[in-house]
């Protein structure tokens, strides 16, 4: 379970009926309906250029805790049906597990009673029921004008230039690249890697970068519940995501103190830094600047050129080709889906702070 106010559980497999999620905690009264939900999926499902040929409607069926309209504070389930499954490939290579993937940590971890057709759990097809519930997660932060913003910053060797803002032309501009990148130049080689890279029968990892803007100071749990621990896990809940760094990253520690330190100032009236390399949080608690992170993908491990693995039924060394349908950089269509778990993660801590607030003011009065 993800979350301890705002609570979010996974169900579903990648070859099965379908996935979905649960969200308890959930306030009442936001604006929810499926084709919201809908609009929000459509940005992760596959068969767009540069992603799997995979052809799902991923329409969302809401079977509780929305009425007319509106949550109703009572528990939310949203079910997305799977159409369009091809399990041949996964029948072939039942007992090869393919290198880079979870199918031999699978099959010993569940004793072999894994669903293994797709990847099973471990398949970016459950992401869906994060999307969904990010949505719902995106209507609560929005009730205190905090804004989340993901985006493709490097796919292969292409690195771009981003300078995010907290514009919906911003959010056009990411939503235009058929990469994701809101750097047009950075977009178009990214492209041409993808190209040779896919006739080649290859694949490519990925950056993925998100800004928050008008986060409130005070977001954070320490020493357990910090709002980058909290991130962090959340974030590795992503299949294929291995890395993340927040502000300067590792680029902190090839500085001085004096470099990586971001001075207090105050700007109209209020307590800001001149610069953000810790990427708006100070230990483990938001300090009012935009907050910033990056995550890295690993190139998609299903590719189409020969690999070594193990037969485990005969005990033998044997070569796996990979085939079927599947992305050549997974960072794409992570996109939508990092900005999800973000917001899920940011509306469980905006609950928890929000009660803080409610209660400074009974305790302390006007102080």
């Amino acid at each position: 379970m993800m979350g301890k106010l705002f609570r979010v559980s996974l169900f579903g497999e990648s070859h099965g009926r379908g996935v979905g999620v649960l969200i308890e905690g959930c306030p009442p009264g936001l604006r929810i309906d499926e084709e919201y939900i809908a609009r929000e999926l459509s940005r992760r499902r596959p068969g767009a250029r540069y992603t799997s040929p995979r052809r799902e409607e991923d329409r969302p069926e809401i079977l509780s805790g929305v009425f007319r309209g509106h949550t109703t504070g009572a528990p939310i389930v949203v079910f997305v049906a799977n159409r369009d499954v091809d399990s041949s490939f996964y029948e072939e290579i039942r007992h090869t597990p393919r290198p880079g993937h979870a199918d031999y940590t699978a099959r010993v971890k569940y004793w072999g009673f894994n669903d293994y057709r797709g990847g099973g759990i471990f398949s970016g097809r459950i992401t869906a029921g994060l999307v969904a519930a990010g949505a719902v997660a995106k209507r609560l932060l929005e009730t205190h004008g905090v804004s989340v913003y993901s985006y493709i910053t490097r796919i292969g060797p292409v690195k771009a230039r981003v300078k995010p803002r907290d514009s919906e032309e911003f959010r056009r501009s990411i939503e235009r690249s058929p990469v994701r990148c809101p750097d047009p130049d950075a977009s178009r080689l990214m492209e041409e890697q993808l190209r040779k890279t896919m006739k080649e029968g290859d694949s490519l990892g990925g950056v993925v970068e998100t800004t928050v803007f008008n986060l409130p100071p005070g977001l954070g749990d320490p020493p357990i519940d910090t709002l980058d621990g909290d991130l962090a896990k959340a974030l590795f809940a992503i299949p294929g995501l291995k890395a993340v760094e927040f502000g300067a990253g590792f680029r902190l520690a090839s500085m001085r103190g004096s470099e990586a330190n971001d001075p207090w100032v105050l700007k109209d009236g209020r307590v800001l830094t001149e610069t953000n390399n810790a990427g708006g949080i100070n230990g483990g608690i938001s300090n009012g600047m935009p907050l910033v992170f990056r995550v890295a993908f690993k190139p998609t491990s299903t590719i189409r050129k020969p690999q070594r693995t193990v037969n485990l039924r005969t005990g033998q060394p044997a070569v796996i080709v990979g085939r079927g349908r599947h992305d050549p950089c997974i960072a794409i269509r992570a996109v939508p889906v990092v900005e999800a778990v973000t917001s899920i993660v940011l509306a469980d801590h905006l609950l928890r702070w929000a009660s803080w607030e409610t209660l400074r003011s009974k305790i302390l009065g006007d102080v």
